[in-house]
């Protein structure tokens, strides 16, 4: 790769933004090649690497401390932990005007799949490690690298359960998600469900005696609906959001084989994303409860028909305040006194739920995440760059 000759960003950090731009770890692929690349070159460094499977071992998180040049106290005081998730969204069905894996550098701007989402900032990061550990850290720095956020969070789970089994503790968790360098404090909860709607295929010519699934499924999700514009139109607002109050929505459907036949099944997505100050159990009690409610009509006419919810992913939401300990850190390393709510999930939420206060705080915008020609501005990486600068001169102090 090219660099223009006027970046600004700092040699090592965009060495190390490509190389973890080249491993190909859509989520549905696994993550180990750049893992292992990542343990192998912080061990070069000094550094050692613990790394959390998944169940067929062909995923991993990956946490590591950096202790600096004086190496670990006798009593280990709560350090700062730089959280990524090393999952990218697929490239499937795009039009990329460059290789999605591979960086490119094109009028001050990153482009390639997790430019800004969000290998530019453990790029950063990690590339900071040679001044990490020779700095005189009075407090240590960690690592936490996952997989599959993108699928719902999946993979950090296993590492904040190893971490709480081992009475971890942290004075804060910066996730780096894209922000614009801007310090977010809180973003919402997301539940997202699959509903499967069982019923008897028959002749349309003999309507009566199948159970439609679609018109079922199409119950359900004008009641999701309702739900929404209730919510929409009654629930007390929190404007530090750009939307301030709950959503639901359904995603995806799938239902019937020809349309003179009864269909037997129907299959549709939904979700909801909540206001910190929501209860998700209500809403989702809510709509499973009318569910039930269809089901005896349905089995009036077949035993075999019914309803199924299954949950299929859980993030909670993230809320600090703008006095908390974290918050004020960040900042100041920022720079930028303005912070913000934001609607999307991050792993912040699963690591404040753990008792480990977390912000969110990264390079790029999250209006170029998922999309193709996916770009960081390099000038977000510098300053990305002088948070981590500033983050060593803090604790050293």
């Amino acid at each position: 790769m090219k660099v223009e000759s006027l970046s600004p960003i700092r040699a090592e950090s965009m060495a190390m933004i490509e190389q973890l731009i080249a491993f190909d770890t859509t989520s549905r692929e696994s993550n180990l090649g750049l893992i292992e690349w990542v343990r192998d070159w912080l061990s070069g460094h000094g550094v050692e690497s613990t790394l959390v499977y998944d169940a067929e071992r062909r995923k991993a998180n990956l946490f590591a401390t950096v202790h600096g040049r004086n190496g670990p106290a006798a009593v280990q005081p709560p350090g700062i932990v730089l959280s990524g998730h090393t999952d990218v969204v697929p490239i499937d069905g795009q039009a990329w005007d460059s290789d999605p894996f591979k960086a490119s550098i094109r009028d001050g701007r990153l482009y390639a799949r997790g430019a800004c989402d969000m290998k530019g900032f453990i790029g950063v990061a990690l590339a900071m490690t040679p001044k990490f550990v020779a700095a005189d850290l009075k407090v240590p720095l960690h690592f936490a690298l996952s997989y599959d956020e993108e699928v719902g969070c999946v993979g950090v789970r296993g590492l904040i359960e190893q971490l709480g089994r081992q009475g971890f503790k942290a004075a804060g968790v910066i996730v780096g998600e894209p922000t614009s360098m801007q310090v977010i404090v809180a973003h919402k909860g997301k539940r997202s469900f699959r509903c499967v709607v069982h019923g008897r295929e028959a002749h349309s010519a003999l309507t009566p005696q199948g159970v439609n699934a679609i018109e079922y499924a199409a119950r359900m999700i004008t009641y999701i609906r309702h739900v929404a514009d209730r919510m929409g139109q009654l629930e007390p607002r929190d404007n530090g959001f750009d939307v301030p109050f709950t959503t639901l929505q359904t995603g995806t459907i799938k239902g019937g084989t020809a349309t003179n036949i009864v269909p037997r099944e129907c299959v549709f997505d939904w979700e909801f994303r909540y206001l910190p100050g929501a209860n998700p159990d209500a809403i989702e009690s809510e709509v499973r409860g009318f569910a039930q409610s269809l089901e005896p009509e349905m089995k009036k006419v077949a035993a075999e028909a019914g309803i199924e919810i299954r949950l299929t992913s859980d993030a909670p939401g993230s809320n600090s305040a703008d006095t908390d300990a974290v918050t004020q850190l960040a900042i100041a390393l920022a720079r930028n006194p303005h912070t913000a709510k934001v609607a999307y999930a991050t792993e912040a939420g699963l690591f404040e739920r753990a008792g480990l206060p977390s912000i969110i705080c990264g390079p790029g915008s999250i209006e170029q995440a998922h999309k193709p020609n996916e770009y960081c501005e390099l000038e977000q990486l510098a300053q990305c760059e002088s948070f981590m600068d500033r983050l060593v001169e803090r604790i050293c102090a």
